[in-house]
């Protein structure tokens, strides 16, 4: 019996039997910070279709990381704004209401704790009256000594 062509052990299928590659995750080679395998997992096990290409997980990470990213700064943007340190519900919902293109991507979604943006009906203010608008006041009178 000839020897050599037996494989060696633990080559596990590799020809050269040299040392084993170290592992990089599918996130790590798309230069992402979302996991790509874990959201690749949900597309095949929420059944959305019956085959799921290797590029898809990639392109939905990278869409949520973008959006996660942006919504992040924003309302980092308000926490600073509020003088706090850390993000909060309110910070989230003024962020997202105060941007365009985010609040008409959720324009339907209640954020919890968030509450509403500051808003006065201008019907609802006091009405400048006519007279004081053309007129100036008149100077106070001087402090009687």
């Amino acid at each position: 019996m000839d020897t050599s062509a037996k494989v060696k052990k633990g080559a596990a299928g590799r020809r050269g039997g040299g040392p084993k590659k170290k592992a990089v995750s599918k996130s790590v080679r798309a230069g992402l910070q979302f996991p790509v395998g874990r959201i690749g997992r949900y597309l095949k096990k929420g059944r959305y279709a019956q085959r799921v290409g290797t590029g898809a997980p990639v392109y939905l990470a990278a869409v949520l990381e973008y959006l996660a990213a942006e919504v992040l700064e924003l309302a980092g943007n308000a926490a600073r704004d509020n003088k706090k340190t850390r993000i909060i519900p309110r910070h989230l919902l003024l962020a997202v209401r105060n941007d365009e293109e985010l609040g008409k991507l959720l324009v339907g979604v209640t954020i919890a704790h968030g509450g509403v943006l500051p808003n006065i009906n201008p019907v609802l203010l006091p009405k400048k009256s006519q007279n004081a608008e053309k007129e100036p006041k008149a100077a106070k009178s001087p402090k009687k000594a």
